[in-house]
């Protein structure tokens, strides 16, 4: 396994796991042209893993605000899971914020997505209840 930083020729590859990743949830903010501005803005913060003939095995998307640091599509494949590779995502994640000098994460699970639930609470993630997330299109 091989670790580095995600990059546009990335995208088809890294939407085809993102398809096959049960809980994951898409929309048209997932489209190319819009990961493609979010790696633009947050250069060298999401993180790809790629398996030992070149495959994406595993995607983490990061970014920040300034203040608070986000992520998004934490995926790993079916053939690799259970190596560590989502943990290691993540702390390579986590790493570049505190470079950028962000000291605290949020990250949305959809509420059905026991798998996503599971993993993040067995790394030691808080779950927050009494916030309510209010999403309107522009």
């Amino acid at each position: 396994m091989s670790y580095r930083d995600m990059i546009i020729t990335d995208y088809s590859a890294a939407y085809r796991l993102w398809e096959s990743t049960e809980g994951m949830g898409l929309s048209s903010a997932d489209s190319e042209e819009e990961i493609i501005r979010y790696l633009h803005r947050n250069p060298g913060l999401s993180q790809i893993c790629e398996g030992e003939n070149g495959e994406i095995a595993g995607t983490a998307l990061c970014g920040h605000d300034g203040r608070r640091g986000f992520l998004y599509h934490v995926a790993v494949s079916g053939l690799y899971r259970g190596q560590g590779i989502g943990r290691e995502l993540v702390k390579r994640c986590l790493n570049k914020l505190r470079e950028e000098g962000i000291a605290k994460c949020h990250l949305m699970v959809l509420g059905d997505n026991e798998l996503g639930r599971d993993f993040w609470s067995g790394l030691g993630w808080q779950f927050r209840d009494g916030i309510a997330l209010y999403s309107q299109d522009t």
